[in-house]
């Protein structure tokens, strides 16, 4: 399982350090228990996912944009060779349905950082190096 320093939980939640120290201090983000403090991948997807729930988007435009978009994974659906991916990257929740061996290969769960790629209708899976 993934876990992120204060400094990256805070670029993936787009908030500040002191934000995050603050979620930590009130029992709204868990640490592992680590020193310097790490916030587990799994808890901080499950924020991502509320802050995101309560978030609009102000400009209501469709756009077909090719973006790259860094987040951590909410949740994996495998069923036979086929999986679904759900990535929260910012207020944007990202979808990519890809093989269950990609899924595999990736060793993708809530709480992973990933990149979603997106170029018209395709939406790529990319995971940081270990």
């Amino acid at each position: 399982m993934d876990s992120f320093r204060i400094s990256e939980a805070a670029r993936l939640l787009g908030v500040s350090d002191d934000t995050v120290r603050r979620l930590v201090d009130q029992g709204t983000l868990p640490t592992t228990g680590e020193s310097p403090a790490r916030i587990p991948g799994d808890a901080l997807a499950a924020h991502a996912t509320e802050l995101a729930r309560t978030t609009a988007d102000p400009t209501d435009v469709l756009s077909s944009a090719r973006n790259r978009f860094v987040g951590l994974v909410t949740r994996v659906q495998i069923d036979g060779v086929m999986a679904q991916v759900d990535i929260q990257a910012g207020p944007h929740r990202v979808v990519s349905l890809l093989s269950a061996e990609a899924v595999r290969e990736l060793a993708l769960e809530p709480g992973s950082l990933a990149v979603a790629v997106v170029k018209a209708t395709n939406v790529i899976v990319e995971t940081p190096k270990a």
